[in-house]
């Protein structure tokens, strides 16, 4: 039933080419059912929401009119999903590091869910949506009539009415990497910057990941010592902030110039744009901050400097990067190169999941125990995903196994987290 087609992709659609959005949702059979989430059940409910509702899925990137990127849904040339059902024998445990568990819990089987999308057409409050779209067509298989609750908004053309809205105010982190690479920027006609971004190579997943746990009872006690009236996020981000440094000066034995503090900025909740819109609609806000000043600040100060910089994104921001990425592609290239640690720079990337609905992807038989890795597994970034078995936080860090060897040895780190691996 899908139609064949080119559906365009917006500016901020093509600037995340190359990325992908993974994630692992692990799922308990509690009653020993022997159709526990059917490889076949789940498959045929994939190809209905593909088919009805995403075909974007199944097309494949291409240059198309006005040299704009768009994906093409060719019926003669779909790019069809992968599928693969394993079956691995190894003890459960290594899935549920950071729980305790009761005599028996271990006994039922679990099925561990493993999702791979290009970024180019979710970020990840579209991808959440996607999965639970995927899970209520699953539900509903038998039912010939049904028609998703709150069915996707496809067509970008909706971000460029609200953005045509919208006047541009260029962020301080613009003019910073501007200035910073005044005597290498690369000038690119606009006219390629579609088949310059969608000709780059995949990012290469970063395997070397680590898991810190936070108890609610240490999640509040980190709050009230760094800023009680600041948020969660702000002050765990002054500690990785500051601790990161640290380590860093500790492996290299050098102070970076730089400290940079990047948090997404989700237009999806924060815009007039519809909250069903299916692709792209994510920002970074970065916070440029003096490695020394960092150094000797107070984790109070540092959250203030980091709220400064990254609490004041805006649409007027937002419109300013979708022109940065149209015109100025050699600042996005500078940023780029920029956030990783290094001698002379240190980099702190947090995206909180805990806000998606993650947890109520039911494909008919409940919904997950447990997620797990993956999301944007990219170098640098922290990822926050709530556990809900108590109540707690746990922090995926993608960083290199020397590097974490020394933030293992951080007391203010190790007062508040537990080191899971």
């Amino acid at each position: 039933s899908i139609k064949a087609q080119d559906i365009e992709l917006s500016t901020i659609d093509i600037a995340t080419f190359g990325a992908n959005v993974n994630g692992l949702i692990i799922y308990k059979n509690m009653t020993d059912d022997a159709e526990f989430m059917s490889i076949n059940h789940i498959t045929n409910g994939l190809y209905k929401v593909i088919a009805d509702y995403y075909p974007i899925v199944v097309g494949r990137p291409s240059i198309g009119k006005n040299r704009k990127g768009v994906i093409v849904v060719d019926l003669d040339n779909l790019c069809m999903p992968d599928i693969a059902e394993l079956s691995v024998k190894l003890p459960a445990e290594h899935f549920f590091e950071t729980c305790n568990y009761k005599n028996g819990d271990m006994d039922s089987p679990y099925i561990v869910l493993y999702i791979s999308l290009p970024h180019v057409i979710f970020d990840g409050t579209a991808i959440a949506a996607f999965l639970n779209n995927w899970a209520e067509c699953t539900r509903n298989l038998n039912n010939p009539d049904h028609k998703l609750k709150y069915p996707p908004v496809n067509d970008c053309k909706v971000v460029k009415d609200y953005f045509d809205t919208v006047t541009a105010i260029e962020p301080p982190h613009t003019k910073h990497f501007k200035d910073l690479g005044a005597k290498s920027l690369v000038k690119v006609p606009s006219s390629v910057i579609a088949a310059l971004l969608l000709a780059a190579p995949d990012i290469p997943a970063f395997e070397e990941q680590h898991l810190l746990h936070f108890t609610a009872e240490k999640l509040e006690q980190l709050q009230q010592d760094v800023d009680k009236a600041q948020t969660t996020n702000l002050a765990l981000a002054a500690v990785l902030t500051k601790t990161i440094l640290q380590a860093n000066i500790q492996m290299f034995n050098s102070m970076p110039t730089w400290l940079y503090v990047m948090f997404p900025y989700d237009c999806h909740h924060h815009t007039e744009v519809p909250m069903t819109y299916s692709g792209n609609l994510s920002f970074s806000a970065i916070a440029p901050l003096e490695s020394q000043t960092v150094l000797d600040g107070s984790y109070k100060e540092i959250a203030q400097a980091i709220k400064e910089h990254c609490s004041k994104v805006s649409s007027e921001y937002a419109k300013s990067l979708i022109y940065t990425v149209k015109n100025e592609i050699g600042i996005l290239f500078q940023a780029g190169i920029s956030l990783c640690n290094l001698p002379d720079m240190s980099y702190v990337g947090l995206t909180n999941l805990c806000y998606m609905s993650l947890y109520s992807i039911d494909f008919g038989y409940g919904g997950p125990k447990i997620l797990s890795n993956g999301y944007f597994i990219h170098k640098g970034m922290q990822r926050i995903y709530s556990n809900k078995q108590d109540g707690s936080i746990d922090l995926f860090m993608n960083v290199k196994d020397d590097l974490f060897e020394y933030l293992k040895k951080s007391d203010k780190l190790l007062k508040y987290a537990d080191i899971i691996f």
